[in-house]
């Protein structure tokens, strides 16, 4: 199996990773990245070959991963048509739709969408994946193979379907990124230095979510679980609610949505 990749970033990096890991040897992965700095920081990690530019190398491939910036895409996708024949193609990028991907390739549709989540760069990661009608379920089994390199995947019916993927999924992390950056503002407020606030902070994130993995209930039961009446979660949970906290939280997963669709409509003009 012979996987290539258009872009070195971080994303790449750790889906090489998870390959390699996983017994894919790194002979058989191949990087094209026109950024020094991006191809030299991937060797050091992984002894695959880079290149600046696309080539005919991609013709052995069985699977070409574009995994560049939105704003890249087009360019990136159209690099690699003098080597198509019946390669899978997979995108990586958020918003970019798979039908305006297929049309870059001038028809060309073995093509999958996917929306990984940075988690993907310890291996826990979730990715959503939507595949044009076209492609196979060869081709289906084998964009599972490579994405569950670096985690769990759940398969979307419509782009409609991996924008909401992308929306709360794919940028989730910097939701929890900013609750902890807010728990430790507050933890420093009544006092604890920053050791102590970060320990806290993280152990509590990383704890509740295992827990809330392992136990199998659903989050609202677990709150509740926790939040006895009259004490101090039930204050700081009515605090959060007189704030509009959770109808924030929604507001700003359907402003993500929204986004999705708006670069999708921007690039897809392209």
């Amino acid at each position: 199996m012979k996987i290539a990749f258009i872009g070195a970033g971080n994303m790449a990096t750790a889906l090489i990773g998870g390959l390699i890991k996983r017994g894919t040897p790194s002979s058989n992965l191949y990087a094209i990245d026109p950024s020094d700095k991006a191809r030299a920081h991937l060797v050091r990690q992984y002894p695959v070959y880079t290149s600046k530019s696309t080539d005919a190398l991609l013709i052995d491939c069985d699977a070409i991963i574009i995994a560049v910036k939105p704003q890249m895409m087009k360019d990136a996708v159209k690099s690699i048509v003098p080597w198509l024949h019946s390669q899978l193609i997979i995108s990586i990028a958020a918003g970019i739709r798979a039908a305006d991907i297929s049309h870059w390739l001038n028809g060309y549709s073995r093509v999958i969408r996917t929306m990984p989540n940075t988690p993907a760069l310890i291996g826990m990661g979730v990715t959503g994946l939507l595949a044009l009608d076209s492609v196979d379920n060869a081709g289906r089994a084998l964009a599972e193979w490579i994405l569950r390199a670096v985690g769990e995947i759940i398969w979307c019916k419509d782009e409609s379907k991996i924008n909401a993927v992308t929306a709360i999924f794919g940028s989730g992390p910097a939701y929890v990124f900013y609750f902890i950056e807010a728990l430790q503002c507050a933890a420093r407020e009544l006092g604890l230095d920053d050791k102590q606030t970060n320990t806290l902070a993280l152990f509590t994130f990383t704890g509740a979510a295992q827990l809330a993995v392992q136990s199998g209930e659903s989050a609202t039961v677990l709150r509740k679980r926790v939040t006895s009446k009259g004490g101090t979660t039930a204050a700081a949970i009515e605090s959060f609610e007189g704030d509009g906290i959770s109808a924030a939280i929604v507001r700003g997963a359907l402003a993500a949505y929204a986004r999705a669709i708006q670069m999708g409509d921007i690039f897809g003009k392209q």
